[in-house]
Order: structure tokens, then sequence, then C-alpha cells
């Protein structure tokens, strides 16, 4: 146990002899183990489902924007923030909740290990299959005249874009006339200028 042999005079600390409690914590463990096998309670291993997708949309926005009013008396579900069901907790913001729902606290609830069923060739080979039917029947439903019509848009938008920078120029140089005809009018009465304290020679 605690052992002051060997120890200098200036220490006081008590010295454990690790092996001793290693041996007795060893011994515990084992006579543990023994009598639950001798009253036939040795606990089953929990057989998990494999890790899946998950068949639903998660609502994060339904609350976006929107005022609750929070008292005492209101249900943990109706609190601020994303409650999560299966565990009874709520999470202040959408990382969080998120965060949660995809880790292994939630997922034991769950019933799911985080192990992921690994998939066989003939399954790859079939999602292939699918996801090319789904980008074929995308590109067959871009219709030749759909891509008519858009570029027929896209050009009056540009006619008229050209058409209103070009009655801008118009309006400025009519205002640039206007301006030159008062700086007519000015050295006619012997203006100089406005504003200006610089003398021209």
């Amino acid at each position: 146990m605690a052992s002051g042999s060997g120890s200098s005079k200036n220490d006081f600390r008590r010295k454990w002899d690790k092996d001793e409690y290693e041996t007795l914590a060893q011994k515990r463990l084992a006579e543990e183990r023994d009598s639950e096998k001798r009253d036939g309670k040795l606990p089953l291993p929990v057989k998990r489902e494999l890790l899946r997708h998950r068949d639903y949309k998660v609502d994060l926005e339904s609350k976006l924007g929107k005022t609750i009013v929070i008292t005492k008396t209101t249900p943990q579900a109706e609190m601020g923030g994303y409650y999560c069901n299966v565990c009874d907790c709520v999470v202040k913001d959408s990382i969080n909740f998120l965060d949660h729902i995809n880790g292994k606290k939630h997922q034991r609830n769950l019933g799911m290990s985080m192990r992921v069923e690994r998939s066989s060739l003939d399954q790859v080979k079939k999602r292939f299959e699918v996801n090319k039917k789904k980008l074929e029947e995308k590109q067959k439903e871009y219709d030749f005249e759909e891509r008519m019509k858009e570029l027929r848009e896209e050009e009056e938008k540009a006619k008229a874009y050209k058409k209103e920078k070009q009655r801008e120029r118009k309006r400025r140089a009519e205002d640039d006339v206007d301006f030159e005809e008062d700086d007519e009018m000015a050295a006619v009465m012997g203006f100089s200028g406005f504003g200006s304290s610089k003398k021209s020679h």
C-alpha cells in the first residue's frame, strides 16, 4: 500500500505500489466475470442496424424569421431552438442541430450503429444506370423550342439595354451643348466664369 521506505527525509508524499494495485484490479474484474457467468447474467452484445440515409427532409426553415414568446411554463419542444424528439433535447442553432442528428448519440437512440453497409459491385452498377437514365430524361425534356425562346428573350433584353444607353448619350450631349451656350453668354456679358478665383490670360 503506502510505503515509506526508500524516501528522502524531506519528501512527505505517499508512495503507492502501482503493481500491487494493478493485480488487485485484475482480481476484482476476474471475480465479477465469474459471478456473472455463474448467475447467467452475462450481458448480450446489442445488435444495431447499419446506418442508412434519411427518407425525410430535415425542417430547418419553418421557424425562420418568426418570434416566439417563451415563459416558464412553455414546454421544452416549443422553446427557442431546434427540438429533437428522439433524444428529448433542444439545440440552439441549425448547424449544431444537423451535427446532433448525424451524431453517434442520436443514431444510437434510433437503434443504428455508425457502421455503413458495404455496397456490392452489382449495387454500384445499378446505381450508375439509374443516374444515367435520369440524366437522359433531363436532356430530352430540355426542348429545342425552349432554347430558341430563351435566346430570343436574351436578344430583346440586349437590344433594350443598347437603346437605353443611346438615349442616355443623347441626353448628355444635349446637356453639354446647353452648358457651352451658357459660357458664350457669360463671355459676351463680361464674366469669365462663376466661382473661380483664377484669372485667365
